[in-house]
């Protein structure tokens, strides 16, 4: 089965743009809850940036000096930044997970983590116990006047966006039961039914898999639920939506629960990747009147993120980070000591479906390696020119996000910010500037790890112009561990 991928390896390897020494220390736990205005700035913030950048990622990656096995397992942390007549403020707090405050009351791991965190005991500890614990750790949205901390796997957890103090469980008046999935990937429509939608679905997996799909109104209720099965064990992060039409990867693997079942392995480690397997395009209508699923196969590789999908005549767009297969993740491993040179770069495809002849036709779009893909709001699901991604420093090759990388789909033009050696970056958000009606007019934020001196600045870019450098750097007083996703709001929070 031929993959995703184009990629050959160089016959000599250029000269590194960083160290993996410098690159660990982004995975230490912050432990400190923070509230401060940021002081300590490098240019100007711009007058016009007006609003709250919310962040969500692992922030404890031990526990009482017990490490987690994955950062994936670490507890939910939220990072806020609020821009307001030319200045920000920082706050950080931890989601109050039930079994967050336990494990700190306790001062050691009491749950088994997905992707291997183990509790203390070894396998007669660990076999049989298949209560995992929801770590909220994974995006931050604003909807319908509430603050939301996502994980995949469970429900949301509600934030008071004032004070980032836990408030409970969400469960959107009753439709969403205790413990039921809620992605943390939701898709933001710009215009649907005169106002904006949430989009959103879960995945009950099995040895065949339901997909259910969410929408809620600019209230915060939900309007549609309908739910459609899907043959086969699905391993689903992320998906897009077009004006009718939610569309889904099914990743080629397999799940074998013994080994978890048992406790010698977290529930992720017993996922593996099927190179010879072909890769399902699911596509589901938005309508929940119309049951009939599409199925459409396509080359073996693995996708965690799309960018976004739109509709031209008959066929279906859909643009997404591809990798040529995914990385398995073993008991006795440490995730701080990965070899970047021996994986496969994440790069961007285009897939062109066709309903009509159920056929996929795919385009490399950018070959160096990206992630996180970020673009204007109001083209979610609709024809788009600009996409904005994290990226590494070199043309070439793997390597962690160093850069942001601007992307004009149409002329094919780039623009690369890098803050190598020292810096590496997280996902981007893309805030337009108020008022404008150009697609590329806004702003660029980003938190990156400067591990010179071991603290986050929040960067903000030119979204048009990358060669004027960061307008600001915004120096926190400490790190910020390496975070998922979050959210710009217009609404500030202070």
């Amino acid at each position: 089965m031929q993959s995703f991928q184009l990629y050959e390896r160089a016959s000599t390897v250029p000269e590194k743009s960083y160290t993996r020494a410098n690159w660990q220390k982004g995975y230490q736990s912050l432990k400190q809850e923070c509230d401060y205005w940021i002081s300590d700035i490098e240019g100007e913030i711009p007058s016009e940036l007006h609003g709250t950048l919310f962040r969500n990622g692992p922030g404890l990656l031990d526990i009482n000096g017990q490490h987690i096995h994955h950062p994936f397992d670490g507890d939910g942390m939220i990072s806020r930044v609020t821009f307001i007549d030319g200045r920000a403020h920082f706050s950080n707090r931890y989601v109050r997970t039930a079994a967050y405050l336990e494990e700190q009351k306790a001062g050691k791991i009491l749950y088994r983590g997905v992707f291997g965190t183990q509790k203390p005991g070894g396998v007669f500890a660990n076999a049989f116990d298949f209560k995992l614990k929801n770590i909220a750790n994974t995006n931050v949205i604003y909807w319908g006047e509430k603050l939301l901390a996502l994980w995949e796997a469970a429900d949301p957890h509600r934030l008071d966006p004032y004070t980032l103090e836990t408030l409970g469980k969400e469960h959107f008046n009753g439709v969403l039961l205790e413990g039921e999935a809620f992605s943390a990937h939701p898709r933001f429509d710009p215009s649907r039914d005169g106002g904006r939608r949430l989009v959103n679905f879960s995945i009950k997996p099995g040895l065949s898999t339901t997909i259910t799909i969410f929408e809620l109104n600019d209230k915060g209720e939900v309007v549609t639920k309908h739910s459609h099965k899907v043959p086969g064990f699905a391993f689903i992060h992320d998906f897009a939506i077009t004006p009718n039409y939610c569309i889904f990867f099914q990743n080629p693997v397999t799940f074998n629960p013994l080994p978890f079942v048992l406790g010698m392995r977290g529930a992720g480690e017993c996922i593996k990747f099927q190179p010879h397997q072909p890769t399902r395009i699911i596509i589901i209508s938005r309508n929940p009147k119309q049951k009939n699923v599409q199925i459409i196969e396509t080359h073996s590789g693995f996708v965690f993120h799309h960018a976004n999908a739109f509709e031209v005549g008959d066929e279906v767009v859909v643009d997404s980070i591809c990798y040529e297969s995914l990385q398995q993740v073993e008991p006795e491993s440490d995730f701080r000591e990965v070899d970047f040179d021996a994986l496969q770069p994440g790069q961007l495809w285009r897939f062109n479906l066709n309903l009509q002849q159920k056929t996929v036709q795919r385009k490399l779009l950018e070959s160096q390696c990206c992630e996180f893909p970020t673009m204007h709001p109001q083209k979610v699901g609709r024809p788009y020119r600009y996409l904005y991604t994290g990226a590494a420093h070199a043309s070439s090759g793997n390597a962690p996000l160093q850069a942001f990388l601007k992307v004009d789909l149409e002329s094919g033009k780039r623009q690369l910010w890098s803050a190598a050696p020292h810096g590496f970056a997280s996902e981007p958000i893309f805030v337009p500037r108020p008022g404008s009606e150009r697609e590329d007019d806004g702003w660029l934020l980003a938190l990156v790890y400067d591990s010179t001196h071991h603290r986050s600045d929040v960067v903000i870019l030119d979204a048009k112009d990358f060669e004027r450098g960061a307008i600001a750097k915004l120096h926190l007083k400490h790190h910020v561990p390496y975070g998922l996703h979050g959210n710009f709001v217009s609404k500030c929070f202070l």
